[in-house]
C-alpha cells in the first residue's frame, strides 16, 4: 500500500521507513527540510523514488500544515503519524509541546477527511504517558486506563508534567476526532514508554539523540562517573518491536479501533550498566564503578497482552536493544 509516514527523521520513524519498505509498501515521509529529505533518501540509496520519497511540512504546529502532504498520485491508502515533540525542555508548555501534539494529531486527520478519502487506516504514535498516572496506580495498566492530568495541569506544570499532558489530550483529540467526524477511516494508537535501541536516522551530532536514549549516550562518554540516576519509567520497548508495531497497526485489519500498550516489561538503569560492561569491557572505565540497584520489584503491573494478539509482537530482550543501540552510537562518533 502506498503510506504517509510524519515525522520522518525522527528515531522511531527511521525504523517504520525500514519495516515499510521491507513490506513492500511505498513511502512517503515528512520532513521539515530538503536538507534532513536528502539525508534519509541516501540511507536508502538503492531505493526508487516511486518507492520512498519525501514532502516539506515545517510546523506541524500550523492548522493547516498537512493539507497539500496528505495529497499524492497514486493516492495514500494508510498514514503512520509519528510527528510529535518530545522532550522535557519546555519553556512555553503550550508552545513547545502542547499546541505541536494536539493541533499536528487534530490538523493530519482534518486533512485526510478533506483530502485525502482513499485513506483507510491512520497509526498514531502516541504514548505510555498518556496512560500512566504517577500520582497513584492503578492496579494493572492497560489501554483501558487513562493518565487523568488535565489541560489546566498540564501548562502550569514542571517540563514532564507539559509532555505527558500533551501526549494524553493529543490522543483524546484524536479518539474524539473519529467519534465526531465519523470520518472515512480508523485509527489505531500505539503508547509506548521508554524507547531504546539503536539510532539508524542520520545524526547532526550526539546532542540531539532521542531523550530515551540519552542515557546510553551519557553513560559511554563518562558523563555518569559519579552514579547512575533513578530509572525515569521502569518499563521500555525497543524501537524495532516499537516501528513494527506502527507497520502491523495499518496492515491487520483487526488493529482497527484500538489503542495499544506497547512494552518488552521493566527494566532499571543499573542493568543497561551492567550490560554495557558486560559486551563492551573497553567502556568499562567510562562507567560508574558502583551504582545503586533500585528495587527489583516493579512499583506497577502491566498487561501487554493485546500487542502480542492482535500486532503479533514478540518483545525483543535488554540485553539485545542495549547491545545495539551502543553499537550504533560508536558508529556514529560516540
Amino acid at each position: 500500500m502506498r503510506v504517509l509516514l510524519t515525522g520522518g527523521s525522527g528515531f522511531i520513524a527511521a525504523h517504520c521507513v525500514d519495516y515499510l519498505l521491507q513490506g513492500n509498501h511505498s513511502v512517503v515521509f515528512t520532513v521539515r527540510s530538503h536538507d534532513k529529505g536528502k539525508r534519509i533518501l541516501s540511507n536508502h540509496p538503492n531505493v526508487s523514488q516511486n518507492k520512498l520519497s519525501y514532502v516539506i511540512v515545517e510546523d506541524i504546529a500550523k492548522e493547516d500544515a498537512f493539507e497539500e502532504a496528505v495529497k499524492s498520485d497514486p493516492p495514500f491508502e494508510a498514514v503512520l503519524h509519528t510527528a510529535s515533540p518530545f522532550h522535557f525542555k519546555a519553556t512555553d508548555p503550550k508552545k513547545d509541546l502542547l499546541d505541536p501534539a494536539t493541533i499536528g494529531t487534530t490538523g493530519i486527520l482534518k486533512a485526510i477527511k478533506k483530502n485525502a478519502p482513499t485513506v483507510k487506516h491512520v497509526a498514531i504514535t502516541s504514548s505510555f504517558a498518556s496512560i500512566i498516572n504517577p500520582n497513584g496506580h492503578p492496579e494493572v495498566y492497560n489501554e483501558g486506563v487513562w493518565n487523568p492530568i488535565t489541560m489546566d495541569e498540564s501548562l502550569n506544570g514542571d517540563g514532564s508534567t507539559a509532555y505527558r499532558g500533551s501526549k494524553k489530550l493529543a490522543e483524546v483529540a484524536a479518539w474524539d476526532f473519529v467519534e465526531k467526524e465519523k470520518p472515512n477511516f480508523t485509527i489505531s494508537t500505539l503508547c509506548p514508554p521508554t524507547v531504546l535501541g539503536p539510532v539508524v536516522h542520520y545524526l547532526n551530532d550526539l546532542a540531539s539523540i532521542n531523550t530515551s536514549n540519552e542515557l546510553v549516550r551519557d553513560l559511554i562518554q563518562g558523563k555518569m562517573e559519579k552514579g547512575l540516576p533513578p530509572t525515569r519509567t521502569i518499563i521500555w520497548v525497543d524501537v524495532r518491536d516499537l516501528a513494527r508495531a506502527h507497520v502491523r497497526a495499518i496492515e491487520r485489519p483487526e488493529a482497527a479501533g484500538k489503542r495499544f500498550l506497547i512494552t518488552a516489561g521493566s527494566y532499571r538503569n543499573s542493568e543497561v550498566a551492567d550490560i554495557i560492561k558486560k559486551n563492551f569491557p573497553d567502556l568499562k572505565s567510562k562507567l560508574p564503578e558502583k551504582y545503586e540497584r533500585e528495587p527489583a520489584e516493579d512499583p506497577f503491573k502491566y498487561d501487554n497482552s493485546r500487542s502480542k494478539e492482535v500486532l503479533g509482537i514478540k518483545y525483543m530482550d535488554l540485553e539485545k536493544s542495549i547491545t545495539d543501540l551502543v553499537k550504533s552510537l560508536q558508529s556514529v562518533g560516540a
